[in-house]
C-alpha cells in the first residue's frame, strides 16, 4: 500500500534553477519568419483590396492617380459626378458600341478581341470597358508589365462585385473627354452646353467617338474621318439596343 501511495503522489514542481538550466525552445529560421510576415502582409493587402472594391460598388470613387496628376499639371480639372438615371440612355449604348461591343457577353476580358489584336500584331487595342475602369480608378496610366499584371488581377474582381451597370456608370464619370474634362456631365456641358441627360443620339456618339484618345480628337470639331466614325457609332448603338447586347446594363 505504501508503494502505491508513493506512485500516485503528485510530482514535485521543477525547481527554478532546473527551469533556467533547460535548453531554450528552438527559434524559427529567419527566412521562415520573413516568409510568415510576408504572407501576412499579402493576405492583408488582398483583404483590403477586396474591401475597397466592394465599397466602391456603392460609393463613388475619389479621383484616380491620373486624374490627380492632370489636376496638378493643369491647375484644375472639370468633373461633376452624375447618377445613372441622369445620363441619357443613348450615351451608355454609344460608349459600348464605340469601345466594347461585346460588353454584355464577357467577364472583363474580350478574348475574341484579344486574339484579333494578336493576329494583327497588337496594332489595335483590345481593352474592355472594365479594364479601363480598373486603370482609371485603381491604377495609373502607363504600359509597364506591373500595371498590366495588376489590371489583369483586378478586372475579374471588379466584374465579380460590381454590376455591369455600375461599371459603365463609373466609366462614364471618370473617362477623359478632352484635356482636363472628365466625365460625361462635364463633357456634355463643355462641348454642347447641355446636361448629360439631354444628349441626343449624335451628341452621345460624338462624345463616344473621342474615346480613348480625347487629346487627339474633338467632339466639337470632328474631322471627316471622325464624322464617319460618329455615324458608325450611332448605327452601332441602335444595333446593340435591338439585338439585346445592351440588356445587361439597361435592364438593371
Amino acid at each position: 500500500m505504501a508503494v502505491m501511495a508513493h506512485a500516485n503522489a503528485p510530482k514535485k514542481p521543477r525547481s527554478r534553477k532546473a527551469a533556467e538550466d533547460a535548453p531554450p525552445a528552438p527559434r524559427r529560421p529567419r527566412w521562415r519568419r520573413g516568409l510568415f510576415w510576408a504572407a501576412r502582409a499579402v493576405a492583408g493587402g488582398v483583404v483590403l483590396t477586396l474591401a475597397w472594391v466592394m465599397l466602391l460598388s456603392v460609393v463613388n470613387p475619389p479621383r484616380g492617380i491620373y486624374m490627380r496628376a492632370e489636376a496638378h499639371r493643369l491647375g484644375e480639372i472639370r468633373q461633376e459626378w452624375v447618377a445613372w438615371s441622369d445620363i441619357a440612355p443613348v450615351m451608355a449604348r454609344s460608349v459600348v458600341a464605340a469601345e466594347d461591343a461585346n460588353y454584355c457577353l464577357h467577364w472583363g476580358f474580350d478574348m475574341g478581341a484579344i486574339r484579333q489584336a494578336l493576329d494583327q500584331g497588337a496594332t489595335r487595342g483590345a481593352s474592355t470597358i472594365t479594364q479601363q475602369v480598373v486603370k482609371n480608378v485603381f491604377l495609373w496610366h502607363d504600359r509597364t508589365w506591373t500595371r498590366k499584371a495588376l489590371e489583369a488581377v483586378l478586372t475579374p474582381v471588379v466584374e465579380l462585385f460590381w454590376s455591369k451597370r455600375r461599371i459603365l456608370e463609373v466609366y462614364m464619370n471618370v473617362a477623359e473627354f478632352d484635356e482636363g474634362v472628365f466625365g460625361v456631365q462635364a463633357a456634355a456641358q463643355h462641348y454642347f452646353k447641355v446636361p448629360a441627360s439631354a444628349l441626343s443620339d449624335v451628341q452621345a456618339a460624338r462624345l463616344a467617338m473621342v474615346l480613348p484618345n480625347p487629346k487627339a480628337r474633338s467632339a466639337a470639331r470632328p474631322t471627316a474621318a471622325q464624322r464617319a466614325r460618329t455615324a458608325r457609332i450611332v448605327d452601332g448603338a441602335e444595333t446593340i439596343r435591338r439585338d439585346g447586347r445592351a440588356a445587361c446594363f439597361e435592364s438593371g
